[in-house]
């Protein structure tokens, strides 16, 4: 997935400019999982003052912290695209491509975790369900929002073409 990221910052004399324009750093296309690609754009730590180094190369967690956030990009194929996938080759990807948040993935029912983050989600293309508890999926399309208050669910994609959203993760505390 080809993401474009510009960074701003402040110069010498403290001028805001542009410090980074370019691919997002950590941006994974699966290759046991045609169409699935995440692209991890920006973090922060609480408590950590803006303007220093880039966190994302060496980011060992997608989810943050209490306080922290995490900003991700990901596309979702059409369900029907897992029913060809090879599942550990796919979990170890996933390892990969989204550290930490991988690991809450239950195994007996795939799709579903839930984390210590209140997540701020923008559909940006395609169509995507809400999979939570209830057993009653919400169908969400393009400009569609959702603050998901760190409960378990999971994401669907039921259609026939990719889906895209647009991810912040925030850590709370439990």
């Amino acid at each position: 997935m080809d993401i474009r990221r510009v960074v701003t910052g402040r110069d010498p004399s403290g001028k805001a400019v542009v410090v980074s324009d370019g691919p997002a750093p950590r941006s994974h296309d699966f290759r046991h999982l045609p169409g699935m690609s995440t692209a991890l754009l920006w973090a922060t730590a609480a408590g950590r003052p803006a303007g220093g180094p880039d966190p994302t190369p060496g980011l060992r967690s997608q989810l943050p912290g209490p306080g922290g956030t995490c900003f991700v990009i990901v596309r979702l194929p059409p369900d029907r695209a897992l029913r060809d996938a090879d599942p550990a080759a796919v979990r170890a990807e996933q390892q990969v491509a989204s550290p930490g948040l991988a690991d809450r993935f239950e195994p007996d029912s795939p799709g579903m975790h839930a984390t210590d983050t209140v997540d701020y989600v923008i559909v940006l293309d395609g169509e995507i369900w809400l999979d939570l508890d209830d057993g009653k999926p919400v169908r969400l399309g393009p400009g569609d929002t959702v603050i998901q208050h760190a409960t378990r669910h999971a994401w669907r994609n039921l259609g026939a073409a990719p889906a895209t959203l647009a991810v912040v993760h925030v850590g709370v505390s439990r």
